[in-house]
Parts: structure tokens; sequence; C-alpha cells
């Protein structure tokens, strides 16, 4: 491939992550809402979709990008309330994701291996935001370590299996009918 080649799939590939990063950005306008009454700051969004998309498509350093490209894109518009502290959350949720399930699905792009990374993805994505809300959560709010301690089986734990669970499915059910658009 000659370099003018190469350049055209580079900005082809560059405007289709930038389309990516603008769905999520209208996703997480348009959807978003508490999953529970006791903690209505926790909103159940789909922006991650689309990077979840971007990932499974051109890897996780992709990923990682989008994640940082929404994440303050996001955290600065839509959902500023957050502060830098909403940017540093979800640049670690879904960051880990992107890491992890990119690297699974880059060795195995098959159903099985999709099912593999996702679940992982989703199970480090849980992890990661439990750690980050011990260590961020009292420092953005004010709260005792102890009071988010206590809320982590309660509130923090299901949350974020729930909200990465469905991102989670809804990628899979999306990724292979929308691939041969972001491959071509």
């Amino acid at each position: 491939m000659n370099n003018e080649n190469t350049r055209s799939v580079k900005t082809f590939r560059l405007a289709k992550m930038a389309m990516l990063v603008a769905i999520s950005i209208v996703l997480v306008l348009l959807i978003h809402f508490p999953l529970f009454p006791a903690a209505p700051y926790l909103e159940y969004d789909p922006a991650d979709i689309p990077i979840f998309i971007g990932t499974f498509a051109f890897g996780p350093g992709a990923g990682v990008l989008l994640t940082v490209l929404v994440s303050v894109i996001q955290g600065t518009t839509v959902s500023a309330s957050g502060q830098i502290w909403g940017i540093i959350m979800h640049i670690a949720a879904t960051g880990s994701f992107a890491v992890v399930a990119g690297n699974i699905y880059q060795r195995q792009k098959t159903k099985k291996g999709a099912i593999i990374a996702l679940a992982v993805g989703v199970l480090v994505m849980v992890a990661v935001m439990c750690l980050a809300n011990l260590i961020i959560t009292p420092i953005y709010t004010g709260m005792p370590r102890a009071a988010v301690a206590a809320m982590i089986p309660t509130i923090i734990f299901p949350f974020n299996l729930i909200k990465a669970g469905i991102n989670a499915v809804v990628t899979f059910l999306l990724y292979k009918r929308i691939s041969h658009f972001l491959h071509n």
C-alpha cells in the first residue's frame, strides 16, 4: 500500500472513531437515569457501547483513546457536575474494560472470544470501580471511607455490574451487525 492509501485508511479510521465519540456523547445526553433510589447520582447511560464497539473494531489502544476523548468531552459538557472526578472515574472504568476486553478479543475474534472478552471486561471494570470508589469517592464527596466501603456490596458493586453488563450485552448484539461498516 502506498503512502496515499495508508493516509486514506488512517483518515477513514479516525473519522469512524470520531463518529463513535459523537454517538457516545449523544447517547449519554439522551439516555441517563438512576438505577438505585438510594444513590440517585449513580446513573445508567449507554455511552460505553460505542466505546466497546470501537475497542472490538480497532483494538485496545483505540478503545482507551475513545474512552479518554468521551470522558473529557462528557465530563466537561453533559456531565460536568462530576467535575474532574467523574472524568477520572470514567477513564478508570471504561479504560480498564478496553484494555482487558480489547486484548482478549484481538487474540480470539470469534463469538466465543467476544463473550469471554465482554465477560472478563465487565468483571475487571466492576472490580476497578469498587477500588476507585474507595479511593476517589471520599475525596470527591467528603464521605467517610467506611461509609463508601459499606456501599460496595449493596450499591456500588451491583450498579457497576448492571451498567457494564447491559452495555456488554448490547455491544454483543450490535457489533457483528455494524462491524462491516467500521472495517470498510
